[in-house]
């Protein structure tokens, strides 16, 4: 690997310790001794690519994705496996002719169906999707090394160890365009710290009962939002949302399974602890809007995550979206002012309030 610091080449031996022999300033990561094989350089690197070079704050499971994609789409079995497997029952074979042992003959059989069985398991998929580290790992081993030696997060990355969810907004704030669900705390936080709700007036929320609490605050036609991830739970959200409030717009806002799918840069990846449970696969089939293929896929436990979305482009995705909500409900506002659904007449103190003082 290269020193990050005096960027030496440096062979296994010359770096005990995560320390540079040549330099002797200590690094945060190896790649013999982590499961992303990770090292400091191509993290700066991956960093100043989804920050756009220290534009936009992303946070740490944005840039777990991005480390992760690579290794993510690698299958759990190496391809060493069924090499190994083969060259030992070669050697095996030959003995076993050699010294006519019928018991070496059975155990050469069984070396060349475990590498038979390799093969076929990672043809079939076997072992892909699965995560090399999770995301809490990933903050709780790599970014902790990292703190440990830099005294900070790379540049740019946003530390929301100590405040999963945005504030929400004051009881005073001007009342919002829109209402944003996003089941994702490492998203709301990107969303946030870049500013999107507050340049657009949109009131981010995290689940049901926060926007039943705010739509008696937005414009008649003010949508609701839905940015989640493309997986069994975010279609059924989707659904839920819009057979609760079958008055109000509902858009979706998140990654689309069918697009998603066919982009051989988005790699989903496995989450067994979160497999869809048979009554929400029922729930999803009983829509009859996936294709067979398409609900064994989410069966599975497959997912793309809103964190694998490239930051700069989820960005400039919602500011679109959230510049046409704005101009729609402006439009409505200024349309209910004129007729005066919104103001009271006398309002600027010519007379009493005909609400009674409320």
């Amino acid at each position: 690997m290269i020193c990050p610091h005096c960027e030496r080449s440096l062979l296994r031996k010359e770096r005990t310790g995560n320390t540079c022999s040549h330099c002797e300033r200590r690094y945060a990561l190896d790649p013999k001794t982590n499961p992303l094989r990770l090292n400091d350089l191509r993290v700066q690197r991956i960093t100043a690519a989804l920050t756009d070079n220290g534009r936009v704050r992303i946070t740490p499971d944005q840039l777990w994705y991005a480390l992760s994609r690579k290794r993510i789409g690698e299958r759990g079995f190496a391809p060493g496996c069924a090499g190994g497997a083969l060259v030992g029952a070669g050697f095996v074979t030959i003995w076993g002719l050699v010294a006519e042992a019928s018991f070496v003959l059975y155990v050469s059989g069984a070396l060349l169906a475990t590498a038979l069985g390799i093969v076929i398991a990672r043809q079939l998929g076997a072992g892909g999707g699965i995560l090399p580290m999770s995301r809490g790992a990933f903050r709780s081993e790599a970014l902790a090394e990292w703190q440990r030696v830099y005294g900070s997060l790379p540049p740019g990355v946003v530390d929301n160890s100590g405040r999963p969810w945005p504030p929400r907004p004051a009881a005073d704030s001007p009342n919002p365009n829109a209402v944003l669900v996003c089941p994702d705390p490492s998203i709301a936080v990107f969303l946030a710290a870049n500013g999107l709700p507050d340049r657009h007036g949109i009131a981010l929320v995290q689940g049901l009962e926060h926007v039943r609490a705010l739509l008696p605050h937005l414009p008649p036609r003010g949508p609701v939002l839905v940015l989640r991830d493309a997986d069994a739970g975010g279609e059924l959200l989707v659904r839920r949302l819009r057979a609760d409030f079958p008055g109000r717009p509902v858009i979706d806002a998140g990654v689309s399974l069918r697009t998603i799918r066919g982009l051989p840069q988005a790699v989903a990846y496995r989450d067994p602890v979160r497999k869809p449970t048979a009554d929400e696969v029922g729930r999803l089939t009983a829509l009859g809007e996936f294709s067979a293929e398409e609900l064994k896929w989410l069966a599975q436990g497959w997912r793309f995550p809103l964190v694998g979305v490239p930051p700069v482009r989820l960005l400039s995705v919602l500011d679109r979206l959230a510049e046409q909500i704005g101009r729609s409900v402006d439009g409505e506002r200024r349309d209910a002012s004129e007729v005066g659904f919104m103001t009271w007449p006398g309002a600027a103190g010519d007379g009493p309030d005909p609400a009674g003082g409320r």
